[in-house]
């Protein structure tokens, strides 16, 4: 896909300006995460494909005033394996687990003790990882509350997908003058409107950009 047809695609899907509002909405995710699951951390870490490296998107709890932005090689540690798997994993003892990176974990100055991950899956694409670590009291995770975190990975790799459409139109915004940038505008008008007003203008937004597409 071309930069003009990313920022088309984007500008289709309302989300051209919106990064701080699904940044936002991930933030709420790992909260409600932590809270449901009475952890002592939670956190999203998304993949950048250019570097090959996971970031940590939205932390809350342990580590949560150090951790954002940190980054690490995407093949390492845990998160690493479920993010190449595609494979939801419960751990009650990350010590003994061989997949575990101590040296990620020190240098973030956290290491848990026991989490449960589940990959963020989009269109096939894996875009990062939810993690919850360490519960109260020594509880264990349950399988069912594996499938509750499953369904917040869902939620959360729709936030994730919105945001990567946002990040890459503010990249081609960054680089292009005149005609996107017209458009960008009319799209960002759009998306501060309200009820019906909004959803007629992003019609005609899909519409505009199917027609620039074809």
């Amino acid at each position: 896909m071309t930069e003009k047809s990313e920022l088309q695609a984007a500008v289709a899907a309302g989300v051209v300006g919106s990064e701080d509002a699904f940044r936002a909405l991930l933030s709420a995710i790992v909260e409600v995460a932590r809270s449901i699951f009475g952890a002592k951390a939670s956190s999203i870490l998304l993949l950048d494909e250019e570097t090959e490296e996971l970031v940590f998107e939205a932390v809350v709890g342990e580590g949560e005033d150090s951790l954002l932005g940190t980054r690490f090689p995407a093949g390492k540690g845990i998160a690493g394996w479920v993010l190449a798997t595609r494979t939801p994993l419960v751990i009650e003892d990350v010590q003994q687990d061989p997949r575990f990176a101590k040296d990620v974990a020190e240098g973030t100055g956290y290491v848990p003790s026991g989490l449960m991950a589940a990959p963020l899956l989009h269109d096939e694409r894996a875009l990062g990882v939810l993690s919850v670590l360490d519960r109260p009291e020594q509880s264990l995770f349950t399988l069912k509350e594996m499938e509750l975190l499953g369904l917040f990975a869902n939620q959360a790799s729709i936030a994730v997908d919105l945001l990567l459409k946002a990040r890459k139109a503010e990249r081609v915004l960054g680089q292009e003058d005149g005609e996107l940038e017209v458009v960008a505008r009319l799209a960002a008008a759009v998306d501060a409107l309200e009820d019906s007003r909004r959803e007629a203008g992003l019609r005609l937004l899909r519409e505009l950009a199917d027609m620039l597409g074809g």
